[in-house]
């Protein structure tokens, strides 16, 4: 039952919940994210759109967690370069839960429903935690990718005879 009031409404929670995600970012970067969703013209602000729809699917249904994986990696690769905390960067998931909340709430009468909710709560959650994981992985990389550059700079240095080694 909330489920398929969740499919009807489908439309209407994802444009708020990309809305949301697109308003935790830096005022004017909002403004030029919600200009176009075209993938060429504006690519995280498609990114963003895309993986919310996919997001949600699985969700609501799918309940496959590597999908919802795929559709979080690139959403989480942008936000670790733009120095999001990890809070931050991961949060605009469980904003989610309210927009679900805002379109079920006098449906939620008995057990069953109550059951379905916290089933697609439970879903929430789990993907903040992969969100969470694919951040930490994302940001060991780019300390690692930072870590290579500066050991090349040195050696490079060293092998021109710019640095001298000291006694």
């Amino acid at each position: 039952m909330i489920r398929d009031l969740l499919l009807k409404s489908r439309q209407s929670i994802v444009k708020r919940w990309i809305q949301a995600i697109v308003e935790s970012y830096p005022q004017e970067t909002s403004k030029f994210l919600t200009s176009s969703i075209d993938r060429f013209a504006n690519p995280v602000g498609h990114i963003i759109s895309e993986s919310a729809n996919q997001i949600f699917d699985e969700i609501t249904g799918g309940n496959d967690f590597n999908k919802i994986r795929s559709s979080l990696v690139d959403i989480i690769k942008i936000r670790t370069v733009q120095d999001f905390t990890p809070s931050k960067a991961v949060g605009f998931i469980f904003s989610l839960k309210r927009f679900i909340w805002e379109e079920v709430e006098n449906e939620v009468n008995d057990k069953n429903t109550s059951q379905e909710l916290l089933d697609i709560e439970f879903m929430i959650d789990r993907a903040a935690l992969i969100a969470f994981d694919l951040y930490m992985e994302a940001k060991e990389k780019l300390c690692q990718i930072r870590l290579d550059e500066l050991k090349a700079v040195i050696l490079y240095k060293n092998r021109n005879g710019d640095i001298k080694e000291s006694k």
